[in-house]
């Protein structure tokens, strides 16, 4: 196989089964131009009438073989090129940097704001809950003392009222017997005596007025221990407070909150007790309100989210496809140009810098053609 630098005009005579591959890269060992060689290039083409004449003074080598010391020269400088191997194409990278970083920034910034949002509902409704709490519980114990003191100025105004007329007597049940919140009351039960029984005298229910209100354990079952401790609290005229179960009519079980005030002077005790969820149901109320609004915003903004990841990724893609293509472009246009197709036409139409990639090319194509043209003219 016949080859010829293209820098000087040198000829090799190599042999095809020492290129491995399509092509090669051999060096001129006159000049130390590196030139490509192709497997499948053809026979130069015969030159003009002037370029024969002009060949036609130079030695004959064309009619020899060429020499061994050309032909050592020949396959030395002959290295095989591999095309190199990409493990990551430009768009990929483009989508990579333009998609999923934001992907993952706005995902955190969306999961830490929704987060804020949500302990920020939790932390004002807990507190409001804590503070209608504290506060309900203050308008419970101050109706406890406000009816003691009624009740002992009541029982002092009036010395011959006896404790079973209690509840009958219609002016003090008044007084003994007031309503708390929306279903709680308040009831007046005495210390126990010498017996140590417990009793009440006034009371919302008359069916447990005077007995012995121990015998409340088999009703309330396993929440009696809650309530007869506040209930029995108040020994040694110390006031009482604290939550216990109560079972409804209807069988359901709700908390309540109770306060045992001594009335002074005497030996009875005010007992004001109420559901406690009585005040803070508005409360629950609003951080259902609350939860739904989160709900809201972490929808709204999820959809936010999704539309400008949409819209991001339709923007990624069309313009990492356009540069891709035209990059591309350009690539197979400078590999036709390194394997001799000089007349390739550059198409031109941006006016960034793939542009003044491409104006590059055809300066290079142009070079080419003049060095080739100078060559042939010399030889």
């Amino acid at each position: 196989m016949l080859v010829i630098c293209e820098e000087c005009g040198r000829r090799y005579q190599i042999d095809p089964s020492r290129i491995k591959g399509e092509q090669a890269k051999v060096k001129c060992k006159a000049c130390n131009h590196i030139f490509i060689v192709r497997k499948e290039d053809p026979m130069p083409e015969p030159l003009a009438d002037e370029e024969t004449t002009m060949l036609k003074s130079d030695p004959p080598p064309l009619a020899k073989e060429p020499s061994s010391e050309e032909e050592s020269q020949a396959k030395g400088p002959v290295e095989i090129t591999k095309p190199s191997q990409r493990r990551l194409g430009l768009r990929a990278k483009m989508f990579l940097l333009f998609f999923m970083v934001p992907l993952l920034l706005m995902a955190g910034a969306g999961f830490f704001q929704l987060k804020g949002i949500k302990d920020m509902s939790v932390l004002i409704t807990n507190e409001s809950s804590h503070i209608v709490k504290d506060l309900a519980e203050q308008i419970i114990a101050e109706k406890a003392r406000s009816v003691a003191a009624q009740v002992q100025l009541y029982l002092l105004a009036h010395p011959t009222l006896k404790k079973e007329e209690f509840n009958n007597h219609h002016e003090f049940k008044e007084i003994a017997v007031q309503k708390v919140g929306q279903t709680g009351y308040t009831a007046l039960y005495e210390l126990p005596g010498e017996d140590g029984i417990w009793r009440t005298w006034a009371h919302v229910n008359p069916k447990i007025i005077g007995i012995d209100m121990s015998k409340l354990k088999k009703p309330l079952g396993k929440y009696f221990p809650d309530f007869w401790k506040i209930y029995t609290g108040v020994r040694g005229n110390r006031p009482s407070k604290g939550y216990y179960n109560w079972k409804d009519r209807d069988g359901k079980i709700r908390p309540k909150f109770m306060v045992c005030t001594p009335v002074e002077g005497t030996r009875y005790v005010v007992a004001a007790t109420t559901y406690l969820d009585e005040f803070t149901r508005p409360l629950k109320e609003l951080e259902e309100r609350a939860q739904k609004v989160t709900a809201s915003i972490r929808n709204t903004s999820l959809g936010i989210m999704g539309l400008a990841l949409l819209l991001i990724a339709i923007i990624v893609s069309f313009y990492g496809h356009r540069v891709s293509n035209r990059i591309k472009a350009l690539t197979d246009l400078a590999e036709r140009i390194s394997v001799g197709e000089l007349d390739a036409e550059v198409d031109i139409r941006s006016k960034d810098e793939l542009g003044d990639l491409g104006e590059a090319i055809a300066r290079m194509q142009e070079s080419i053609k003049l060095s080739i043209e100078r060559l042939r003219r010399r030889r």
